[in-house]
């Protein structure tokens, strides 16, 4: 089976990948650069894990990706769309600028959106093929001072919701999966300060999530054990979403 994750070069599609190579999928890897890790993957996993490089903001670089795909494998089982960015700045809502709030959206919202679309034709040459959505618990989850990721994230909700309607007619479902804290790159720089949050019960479970947490997620999922679900959407967050009194 053929996997196409994107941003998964490092942090959450990486673990991604490793629990799906576990299971013997075909891996597709994207995003700007090829990091260490993958490379390390590629010598693993020999003619198993593929890197193509694509910013998925641009148009040209989502052409080439599903090109590369279509004729190294001629479809697709899954399509893991992971890709996604924080603001270079954390800036409250009331002085975040235009330029701001594209570089989050051009990437989380328009890309995903049109990944998911330039690759339907090559999901639908299954029985049954499957895409996960890689939202945030900021797609309901206020934080003033990166309004534009939480923004990005809530789109992700609708973009699951959209595509599972429309493509449940070709058997392709469409689930979400929601990450609380995850212990990555993009959360390093405030791991104290979520540590602290944690040991002082924001999440029941008492430990930051690793990205591996995801990746079993996606392999269940991969794996046909929520075939009868689409739009669904699957906290992975320590309990984050329990609301307690």
């Amino acid at each position: 089976m053929v996997a196409v994750i994107t941003g998964g070069s490092r942090g959450i599609g990486l673990g991604i990948a490793k629990e799906l190579l576990k299971e013997d999928f075909t891996v597709v890897l994207t995003s700007r650069n090829e990091s260490e890790e993958v490379t390390e993957l590629k010598a693993k996993y020999t003619n198993k894990v593929h890197f193509v490089s694509c910013d998925i903001s641009k148009e040209e670089d989502i052409n080439n990706l599903v090109s590369f795909v279509k004729d190294k494998f001629g479809k697709i089982d899954l399509l893991v769309n992971n890709a996604g960015v924080a603001p270079k700045e954390r800036k409250d809502i009331l002085t975040i600028t235009g330029d701001d709030f594209d570089f989050v959206m051009d990437i989380n919202l328009k890309g995903t959106f049109f990944v998911t679309q330039e690759f339907v034709p090559l999901l639908k040459k299954n029985e049954k093929s499957r895409i996960v959505n890689i939202s945030s618990m900021s797609a309901y989850t206020a934080s003033v001072n990166r309004g534009e990721y939480c923004i990005s994230k809530a789109g992700i909700s609708m973009i699951t919701k959209l595509f599972a309607t429309r493509l449940a007619e070709y058997g392709i479902s469409v689930l979400e999966i929601r990450p609380g804290i995850i212990e990555t790159d993009m959360t390093a720089k405030v791991k104290e300060k979520y540590e602290k949050m944690i040991d002082e019960g924001i999440t029941p479970i008492r430990r930051m999530g690793k990205p591996e947490d995801i990746g079993k997620c996606v392999l269940s999922i991969a794996k046909g054990n929520f075939d009868f679900c689409t739009g669904t959407v699957i906290d992975c967050d320590g309990g984050f979403n329990v609301r307690c009194l």
